[in-house]
């Protein structure tokens, strides 16, 4: 299938790759012990991938500025498809050049009914590169508009490697100024279907607004399925497919359909979202609003568009549109200094490795990266001696998440339970800010 998007595997490295694919589709043990192809390598640790996030973070500030349960539904929407761009379409900063990153977060490699563990690929500025595995406790931490310059208040980040075998980050943002926070957790289970990668994202956010009444609207946000092609002709490329939704506390469920670009019809990246005021979908009841497009692109409104989104500042070039990623600048993500990170934060903790990968000194990057994972493991046998086991620092584990059952329960969705992360320090750094704001000298 013909894709004017997706990246190609260098020639000179096709071979490569192709015997590393014929690798890892049929060995039965643990994929650690294989030699993977240095060009995959990345300087990226996967614990910054929750970054993505927080990219629009302006349309995340702008959730909690809805006057009504349905405005904030649409809003929520709005922020969940502007995330697509970071997550699989971005700018690579050290050449300048666009490229698709493809996430097949191996946790979990089936085929031929055989179970083998494998870390992270995606593939970004025509290459496959393998993110780092993060190691256990490893953190992430940073924030946008901390000076406040868009009068939206500051976005925190945080994310903590909760479990090495198998990867979950847990991750938690905060703009408590907007008085809007996200949380939640990812893993991933991978699996060969004919020539295709699918890929399940296993794990879920719940978005939580404070109202002027000082209550809270949740909404839990399920994550769709990826499909990668292309890999057998080293051209891989990726589609969202199946369905995602978002269950609002108010009521207001969103249902969303992903689709790709077919082989004589459809376009690459579409989706279509319908907004309905009451939670289960049941035969004959119609959306109250229906949205379509490309998440990477254009997307509009269909067959009538809310008035007050007419009225709004949000749009720019015409009432029915709902979201152009056309030309949309990401805002990533701003973290302290090497020489004032901590000792687990992801960027110092894989600093040695980094610097190898980029400066093409793969021996020093493999060198660095052994003697990291070495040290981990020996941390690990003190700890299993000594009766210590590691704790979070950032979160708490809750094996069954009452939130999420309840709003699961309200639109249909499975499994009915889930676990999930809370993040220890919300109350207090919410406090600590708004604390901080009321002593601000006023602008007036």
């Amino acid at each position: 299938m013909a894709n004017e998007e997706q990246t190609t595997v260098p020639s000179s490295q096709r071979s490569s790759w192709s015997s590393f694919l014929k690798t890892i589709a049929t060995f039965s043990g643990d994929l650690s012990s294989l030699t993977a192809p240095s060009f995959i390598l990345s300087p990226t640790s996967l614990c910054e991938f929750p970054s993505y996030w927080g990219e629009p973070h302006r349309e995340f500030a702008a959730i909690s500025t809805g006057k009504n349960a349905e405005e904030r539904m649409i809003l929520t929407l709005r922020w969940f498809i502007a995330t697509f761009k970071g997550q699989f379409t971005r700018r690579e900063n050290q050449t300048g050049t666009e490229s698709i990153v493809f996430i097949f977060l191996f946790d979990r490699l089936v085929s031929d009914n055989k179970i083998v563990n494998h870390g992270p690929i995606y593939s970004i500025n025509q290459s496959i590169e393998k993110p780092l595995n993060p190691i256990l406790g490893e953190l992430f931490l940073g924030s946008w508009n901390s000076e406040d310059k868009h009068g939206t208040g500051e976005l925190r980040l945080w994310t903590e490697q909760v479990s090495h075998h198998p990867p979950v980050s847990a991750y938690c943002l905060i703009n408590a100024k907007a008085g809007v926070s996200y949380q939640g957790h990812c893993a991933q289970k991978t699996s060969f279907s004919g020539k295709s990668v699918i890929v399940k994202q296993v794990g879920h956010g719940l978005l939580r607004i404070k109202l002027p009444d000082n209550t809270i609207e949740s909404y839990l946000i399920t994550l769709p399925k990826l499909r990668i092609e292309g890999l057998w002709m080293a051209s891989p490329y990726i589609e969202l497919t199946e369905n995602s939704h978002i269950q609002s506390s108010s009521g207001y469920h969103t249902v969303l359909e992903f689709k790709g670009k077919g082989y004589f019809t459809g376009k690459s990246h579409s989706f279509n979202a319908k907004v309905y005021k009451q939670p289960k979908v049941t035969s004959g009841v119609s959306p109250i609003y229906e949205i379509e497009g490309q998440w990477h692109g254009l997307s509009k409104f269909i067959k009538h568009t809310p008035k007050w989104w007419k009225s709004s500042s949000t749009t720019t070039s015409s009432n029915d549109e709902f979201l152009d990623q056309n030309h949309e600048k990401l805002d990533e993500i701003s973290v302290l200094d090497l020489d004032q990170q901590g000792p687990l934060e992801s960027r110092r903790v894989w600093k040695d490795v980094a610097d190898g990968i980029r400066n093409g000194d793969f021996e020093a990057a493999s060198t660095a990266k052994s003697k990291l994972e070495n040290e981990q493991r020996a941390k690990r046998k003190e700890e299993l001696a000594n009766g210590t086991p590691w704790q979070m620092s950032h979160f708490d584990r809750v094996e069954s998440d009452e939130e999420y059952a309840r709003l699961a329960e309200m639109c249909g969705h499975s499994p009915p339970n889930e676990e999930a992360y809370y993040f220890k320090f919300e109350q207090d750094y919410i406090q600590e800010i708004l604390a901080h704001q009321q002593q601000q000298p006023s602008s007036s």
